[in-house]
């Protein structure tokens, strides 16, 4: 295999280093055995932080200096990173990604570039200067010590629920669901990974399912909007370690973003509340079975709050 769980192991020591483990919170209103792993309360408001961190603290010394694309939460992880590190750091973004993420790149002294109408065409240029310019290019899920850094959510989830059965996971690219299913699978290969996407953001969809639906870049999933780049690590992990996805619809993740806020009293970006939004539309079922859900991220503008909260 690609990744081993092994890698994952060593990333969590490292990461020990600087992050805490991320609350596990029990959803009653989801299910008697229903947990959310909210990787919200982590540093930067998203579990993008474990990744980039484990990869720039993987680096030699004589790497170059960094370069990525992301739709914003990675991004915000890279920059954190490279602070934290003394490193310098380019970020390229989508010129529609939410302020918030911006601004958060650029409060930790990373450089912002807005390039693009969509995720897709950032990526493709970060990857040009990473050639022309020479730059280490660290992507926001096609490294496998970005996988590994995800990964750990993995671990923590099995450290407080030892009889996990499965686990909903937000799918973009596909690197947190291959980093927590190697970790998962490697405990228990009973346990059920299932990822989670958008109807507007069906990547990993397509790739586990054969299916070709369309990317749709308007939507409230934006930090899960872009196609998997040819070649990608993710792809025969995912195969290997992913049982389902399923796929949920713009409605279902405002209903989960606004169910999120005053239930569970957090603030949860769309591509976060994914899988809540998969259990409140029955896309999987709650029939009693030790369930934990990822909820991915929060960074989310106030003017698309405000605008889902109303709806």
């Amino acid at each position: 295999m690609i990744l081993q769980s092994a890698d994952i192991v060593l990333a969590r020591h490292r990461l020990a280093q600087i992050l805490s483990p991320t609350p596990l919170e029990a959803a009653p209103g989801l299910g008697a055995s229903v947990w959310l792993k909210l990787e919200c309360a982590n540093r930067t408001r998203s579990f993008k932080v474990r990744g980039a961190l484990n990869a720039l603290l993987s680096l030699e010394d004589s790497a170059t200096g960094i370069i990525t694309a992301s739709s914003g939460n990675h991004a915000q992880g890279i920059a954190y990173a490279a602070h934290r590190l003394g490193r310098p750091a380019r970020v390229l973004m989508p010129e529609h990604t939410p302020r918030r993420k911006v601004e958060g790149v650029r409060r930790w002294g990373a450089e912002a570039v807005l390039f693009g109408k969509t995720y897709d065409e950032a990526e493709a240029e970060a990857r040009r200067l990473e050639q022309t310019e020479g730059l280490t290019y660290i992507s926001p899920y096609n490294d496998a010590r970005v996988i590994a850094g995800g990964g750990t959510v993995g671990l923590e989830m099995l450290d407080e629920l030892g009889d996990i059965a499965r686990v909903l996971v937000p799918a973009g690219g596909g690197g947190l669901i291959s980093g927590i299913g190697v970790a998962l699978k490697a405990a228990n290969p009973r346990i059920e990974v299932i990822g989670v996407c958008s109807v507007s953001t069906p990547a990993l969809y397509n790739a586990v399912h054969g299916a070709s639906y369309p990317q749709i870049w308007d939507t409230l999933a934006e930090a899960l909007s872009g196609e998997i780049e040819a070649g990608s690590i993710t792809i025969p992990l995912a195969r290997q370690v992913v049982d389902r996805v399923v796929l949920v619809s713009e409605e279902a993740i405002a209903a989960a973003m606004r169910w999120l806020l005053f239930w569970q009293g957090w603030v949860v970006e769309g591509g976060g509340a994914v899988g809540v939004a998969a259990l409140l539309s029955g896309a999987v079922a709650v029939d009693g079975q030790t369930t934990a859900v990822v909820v991915s991220g929060g960074n989310v503008d106030e003017a698309a709050l405000r605008q889902v909260m109303v709806g």
